[in-house]
């Protein structure tokens, strides 16, 4: 009988992801060799290999593992019984948490995917069109006629052109954070810029979000 798992694994093997998406986002897949992974894990290159049996396959777990909870975020926050707008707000907001979170996973799949083998690169280009899909869902819900003018596709991608590459030019130390963002893209694709709202001073955001916290 074979000895099982223990019990920090799944943690030790997510903290290997982060740490290689970080190197691929700053070197390259190319660039990047499984020994330094290993330091930067603080593991030695046999533990790694405990792990993840080469490069490739971390390059494989960084692109699905993200993809796939792309897809968690489509099911959770799909509620088919919610108005297509309260809807739509949900997966923008959920959206904007993820990548707020997950920029160097987000470089890998954009720059590396093109490094995966074919069944690999489908199964995950796959998964990446199920999420689009599920939100042109929700834009043909909101806008019927859209569908018809074949135009859910297009505008769906916008919006992850909005979402996408926020962390290109946001800033740790900037004036507005993930919380401000996400209901000014929920507002500019949905309503507009003329609907969009300022967002509040940084001194009066904790006392309120600390309340809408409490009431969700």
């Amino acid at each position: 009988m074979g000895r099982g798992r223990h019990a920090g694994y799944e943690d030790q093997r997510e903290l290997i992801l982060a740490q290689a998406a970080s190197l691929f986002a700053q070197r390259g897949y190319p660039g990047t060799s499984m020994n330094q992974v290993a330091e930067a894990c603080g593991l030695s290159k046999a533990t790694l290999y405990h792990y993840y049996r080469d490069k490739y396959d971390l390059l494989v777990s960084i692109a699905e593992d993200h993809v796939d909870r792309l897809l968690e975020i489509l099911r959770e926050a799909t509620d088919e019984t919610l108005p297509p707008k309260q809807r739509m707000r949900s997966l923008i907001r959920r959206l904007v948490e993820e990548y707020a979170h997950a920029q160097n996973e987000h470089r890998v799949l954009t720059e590396d995917v093109k490094f995966l083998d074919d069944g690999d690169r489908k199964r995950v280009l796959s998964k990446e069109r199920e999420v689009v899909n599920g939100f042109a869902d929700v834009v043909a819900a909101l806008r019927p006629d859209l569908k018809e003018a074949a135009m859910t596709k297009p505008l769906t991608m916008l919006l992850f052109g909005m979402v996408n590459w926020l962390f290109t030019w946001m800033r740790p130390e900037g004036t507005l954070d993930y919380d401000d963002i996400a209901p000014i893209v929920a507002d500019l694709f949905l309503d507009g810029l003329g609907a969009v709202k300022l967002p509040l001073p940084p001194a009066e955001r904790v006392g309120v979000r600390g309340r809408q916290g409490a009431t969700t």
